[in-house]
């Protein structure tokens, strides 16, 4: 019951409540000397809230394998992982509201797709599996990553620099995840996430 309910507050604090990070926010030399021109701003709103959008499901995946899994030092090691996609949650909000956007509606429903794979992947498959889980999404978040610094405006030192440090942290994950014992997905079973997060970053980067 007590996992229960820790879990329906991480829940309630991802989705409806503001955010502090740890660390400080990430920032580039001559950050913001260039402003954005209204069609820029777009595009890095658009960017920035998909990108919330995957520390939202980042945070229910971990929650859902913590309580999944009965390995005390995993669970420990989950709880870690998500206390830093915390700081990225926060940066994210953080540059939104700067950007004059905002979350994405659709967040409880992120929210909860993730959460009830993690869970699945943990109950079904065991810890191994749920750590492939974790390895092949942080893979997949750190690929999308980098298209955004792509993508981003050039003069958008801010969101570029968060991103960057995003990026460098969640493949630090993945490698602590395959360290702790991951076992690789099956190739249909991460085209099946790729898939999903296609739809995620398309939908996201509009609602």
């Amino acid at each position: 019951m007590d996992a229960l309910l820790i879990a329906l507050d991480s829940a309630l604090r991802t989705v409806f409540t503001k955010h502090h990070a740890n660390r400080p926010t990430p920032t580039q030399e001559n950050q913001g000397l260039e402003p954005l021109s209204a069609t820029q701003k777009l595009e890095s709103i658009g960017l920035m809230r998909v990108n919330h959008v995957g520390e939202v499901c980042a945070q229910a995946l971990y929650t859902a394998q913590a309580l999944a899994t009965r390995d005390d030092v995993l669970r420990q090691h989950l709880l870690d992982a998500s206390a830093e996609e915390t700081d990225h949650l926060a940066w994210t909000e953080e540059r939104l509201k700067e950007l004059g956007g905002r979350p994405s509606l659709l967040n409880p429903l992120w929210y909860a797709g993730a959460f009830g794979i993690g869970l699945l992947a943990g109950k079904l498959g065991g810890d191994k599996v749920s750590l492939g889980f974790v390895v092949e999404t942080e893979h997949q978040v750190e690929a999308h990553l980098q298209e955004h610094l792509h993508s981003l405006p050039a003069n958008d030192l801010a969101s570029r620099a968060i991103v960057a440090q995003m990026k460098a942290d969640e493949a630090e994950h993945a490698r602590a995840a395959s360290a702790a014992g991951a076992v690789e997905l099956p190739a249909p079973i991460q085209g099946l996430m790729r898939a999903a997060a296609k739809v995620m970053t398309t939908v996201a980067h509009r609602i």
